[in-house]
């Protein structure tokens, strides 16, 4: 997945002020205790780091952005 693919799906899923905001500051333990951004910017996959979200959200991601 590409990352501008990634941050579509975060929007979409979250609006776009909200979806900012769970980046930054919502820490997952599925991504190790790390935030979306650190994940992302430490070379984690997206589509690792999207797995992450839909698991930590089941109930906001949409069926069809899983």
């Amino acid at each position: 997945m590409r990352l501008t693919d990634f941050w579509a799906r975060l929007e979409e899923a979250f609006g776009p002020g909200y979806a900012a905001s769970i980046a930054r500051d919502q820490v997952l333990s599925q991504l190790g205790g790390r935030t979306i951004e650190q994940a992302l910017r430490s070379g984690e996959q997206t589509h690792v780091v999207w797995r992450a979200v839909v698991a930590a959200y089941p109930d906001r991601v949409p069926a069809r952005l899983r």
